[in-house]
C-alpha cells in the first residue's frame, strides 16, 4: 500500500526565483506541496494555483516568518506527513561586519539558521517513524569560503553545512538523507544588487563563463529527491566551478 501514498514535500522561501524552480520541478513529479514563504502572499497564491492548475497536484499555502518558533509548530499540525523537507529561505546582509547592528545579525541568523533547525525538529520524528524522508538545505559557496561584506550570510551558511553533516550522521540509521546544496551566483533577486559590470566581473572569474540557473539547483533538488539514498551529509558545490 505504501506506493498509493501521495507523496508530499515542503519548500520554505517558495516565492523566490530557487524556491519557485524547485515548486515547479517537484510538481512535476506529482509531489502534493506545502508552500512557505514570508510576506509575498499575493504571489505564493499564483504559485500554488499555477501548479494545481498545470500538475494537478494539491499545494497548500502558509505566509509567516519562518524562524518563529509557534508559527513553524502550527504549520507542522497541518502536515500528516512528509517525504522532503527543503529548507530554502534565506536572507542576505550587505556591508562592514563593524557596521551591523545587533538586530540585523540576529535577522540573518535566525532567518537561515535557525528557521533551519525549527523544520528539521518537527519534521524528522515524522520521518523517523516511517523510516524514510529527504532533508535538502539550500546553501552558499560562501559557507564554505567566507565572502568579505557578507560576514553574517557566510556564517549562516556555514552553520548551515555543518548542520546537514551532523544531523544526516544523527539520522543515517532511520534511513533519513540530509544534504545541502552550496549555490555560487544563481540568477535571482537576491543578486540584483550587483551591478552590471560587477556581474560581468565575477563571471569572468567563473569556469563555466556564465551564471547558473535556478532550474539548475532544482533539478539537482530532484535528484536528491528520487534517489541515492546512500548519498547523505554532502554539502554538494553547484556553482560552475568557480570555488
Amino acid at each position: 500500500m505504501e506506493e498509493t501514498v501521495k507523496k508530499k514535500a515542503l519548500i520554505t522561501g517558495a516565492t523566490g526565483g530557487i524556491g519557485s524552480a524547485i515548486a515547479l520541478e517537484l510538481a512535476r513529479e506529482r509531489y502534493d506541496l506545502y508552500l512557505a514563504c514570508h510576506k509575498n502572499t499575493e504571489a505564493l497564491e499564483r504559485l500554488a494555483g499555477r501548479l494545481e492548475e498545470d500538475y494537478g497536484v494539491r499545494c497548500q499555502c502558509f505566509s509567516f516568518s519562518i524562524c518563529e518558533e509557534d508559527k513553524v509548530i502550527d504549520m507542522f499540525a497541518q502536515i500528516p506527513y512528509l517525504d522532503v523537507l527543503v529548507n530554502n529561505a534565506g536572507i542576505s546582509h550587505i556591508g562592514l561586519m563593524t557596521d551591523m547592528s545587533y538586530s540585523e545579525w540576529n535577522e540573518v541568523i535566525a532567518t537561515n539558521l535557525t528557521s533551519c533547525f525549527l523544520t528539521c525538529r518537527e519534521a524528522v520524528p515524522g520521518m523517523v517513524r516511517r523510516k524514510k524522508g529527504k532533508i535538502i538545505n539550500i546553501s552558499s559557496v560562501w559557507g564554505t569560503v567566507g565572502a568579505s561584506m557578507e560576514v553574517a550570510y557566510s556564517a549562516s551558511k556555514g552553520g548551515m553545512n555543518a548542520f546537514t553533516r551532523a544531523l544526516a550522521k544523527e539520522l543515517g540509521p532511520s534511513n533519513i538523507q540530509v544534504n545541502a546544496i552550496a549555490c555560487g551566483i544563481i540568477d535571482t533577486g537576491m543578486n540584483s544588487f550587483l551591478s552590471g559590470e560587477e556581474l560581468a566581473a565575477l563571471v569572468r572569474e567563473i569556469p563555466a563563463d556564465r551564471v547558473g540557473k535556478p532550474e539548475e539547483v532544482a533539478a539537482l533538488v530532484k535528484a536528491l529527491c528520487v534517489g541515492n539514498d546512500y548519498l547523505t551529509g554532502q554539502v554538494i558545490t553547484l556553482d560552475g566551478g568557480w570555488i
